[in-house]
């Protein structure tokens, strides 16, 4: 994760003492800025970008956040975009962010409220979280972050001025350089890591219950979501596990954590990928399977965790891992969500106990729905495993570009008739041409369906 360091680099931009203040001239600029400092200075003491790790854009830059000696008071009035410029060195390219709103804050933190803004220490600069310089990642598969500390240069190019036409924040040729990124959720996570017995070692990334934070010594104990992330996030940088894609970020969010307090560990499998060649890793490498589960032994030994409520979620090669780690361990587990994973069908008689809800894009280009990858069959296959074995199966088909609230009655209307049937296993395809984007990313919806993740944290370890 990009270093967050607390000193703001403050530069000449180039060019900018020849671009004039909005509505006047560079003479106008200059007195106005005097004007500023006989009123009395409020400098910039640092600067971060803020992002977000979006269900299908990923992981980007959606506003700057300036902090100032002094609140940010504009009374009420609105200030014009069009007063500062950013501009973002991504990849060995310089471009210009979209600026959509600017608002005074409390805190270091976008306001969603149509009239945002109350007065503060911070002045929040929204951009458009669909400029191409947006994301904080690279396109594709491979999610290892751009080095976006000090990558942003944020200039106040007119008067900030309130309802008396009192200027608040003079314009300034100095262009502030950001020191390093915030993300909510993301930056919730503890680094940490383990090394087993044999001397294999795992990072993991760890999310504590508020209820554990607040009182540590109470009897509660809590459910344990254990994320295994794709093979575009194996790296050794202990953050794209929760920022390629929001499958652990997803069960840390605040409304979430607040309908079903849990702690969520994120573990991260260690270079070199598999998709890079024949000797990547993945979840079912020995030595990465094994130091997981004495992860996960160490974790609940030393945590107050409900041994009867851990869950098993995963993507891609992640649910590759479910199907690889239910099997060997079928006792261990209450539930599980695999999305896009394959595996052994020969197996699957040893997991008709668990409650699984899988799906699968029908036109995956990656794992392929029906054949997989590396010669093991996808999840239509391993679903049709479990059946043949003896479990119940409800299945549905809808399209994976529904709105959420339809997408969420879908959902709702298969869970119904598998309670009706008495089945603990679901499987959910979509249509081909229905995923957005790449069909191989269709956990877009997944991990956002309250539908699913209620029907997760309502299972609890079943006897085989």
């Amino acid at each position: 994760m990009t270093p967050l360091s607390r000193r703001s680099a403050l530069s000449l931009a180039a060019g900018a003492v020849a671009t004039p203040a909005i509505g006047a001239d560079v003479a106008a600029a200059a007195r106005s800025s005097s004007r500023g400092a006989a009123s009395g200075r409020n400098p910039v003491l640092g600067c971060d970008l803020l992002a977000r790790v979006t269900p299908r854009a990923g992981w980007r830059v959606t506003a700057v956040a300036l902090r100032y000696a002094k609140p940010v008071d504009v009374r009420g009035g609105i200030i014009p975009p069009a007063a500062f410029t950013v501009a973002a060195t991504v990849a060995g390219e310089t471009a210009a962010r979209t600026v959509t709103r600017v608002y005074p804050n409390a805190v270091a933190g976008t306001d969603d409220r149509a009239r945002p803004g109350r007065p503060g220490h911070h002045l929040i600069i929204e951009l458009d979280p669909g400029d191409p310089n947006a994301p904080a990642v690279p396109p594709g598969l491979h999610t290892d972050p751009y080095p976006l500390d000090g990558a942003y240069a944020v200039r106040q190019v007119a008067d900030v001025t309130d309802r008396r036409d009192g200027v608040v924040l003079p314009a300034s040729p100095l262009a502030v350089h950001n020191d390093g990124v915030l993300t909510p959720v993301v930056d919730g996570f503890t680094a940490g890591s383990f090394t087993d017995t044999r001397g294999f070692g795992v990072r993991f990334r760890l999310h504590l219950p508020e209820g554990f934070v607040r009182d540590p010594g109470a009897a509660t104990r809590y459910p344990l979501v254990v994320t295994l992330h794709g093979g575009g996030e194996v790296a050794d940088n202990n953050v794209t596990q929760l920022t390629g894609n929001r499958i652990a970020v997803t069960f840390a969010k605040p409304e979430r954590q607040r309908r079903h307090p849990a702690f969520v560990l994120a573990p991260q499998v260690p270079l070199p990928r598999p998709m890079d060649g024949e000797d990547g890793t993945d979840w079912t490498d020995d030595g990465v399977r094994a130091a997981t589960v004495d992860l996960l032994d160490a974790f609940v030994a030393s945590h107050p965790v409900d041994a009867d409520r851990i869950y098993l979620v995963g993507l891609s090669s992640g649910g590759r891992g479910i199907f690889d780690l239910l099997p060997r361990y079928p006792a261990r587990f209450a539930a599980a969500l695999p999305t896009a994973g394959w595996g052994d069908p020969s197996v699957m008689d040893r997991i008709t106990h668990v409650p699984l809800w899988a799906d699968h894009s029908v036109d995956d280009p990656v794992v392929p729905y029906r054949e997989g990858r590396f010669g093991n069959p996808g999840t239509w296959t391993l679903i049709n495993a479990v059946e043949r074995a003896g479990a119940g199966v409800t299945r549905g088909e809808w399209p994976n570009d529904l709105p959420k609230a339809e997408f969420q009655a879908r959902s709702r209307a298969l869970l119904r008739r598998a309670r009706a049937n008495g089945s603990h296993t679901l499987f959910t395809s979509y249509p081909a041409g229905t995923t957005p984007g790449n069909a191989h990313l269709c956990w877009a919806q997944t991990y956002e369906n309250d539908v699913v993740i209620d029907w997760l944290f309502d299972q609890r370890r079943r006897p085989r």
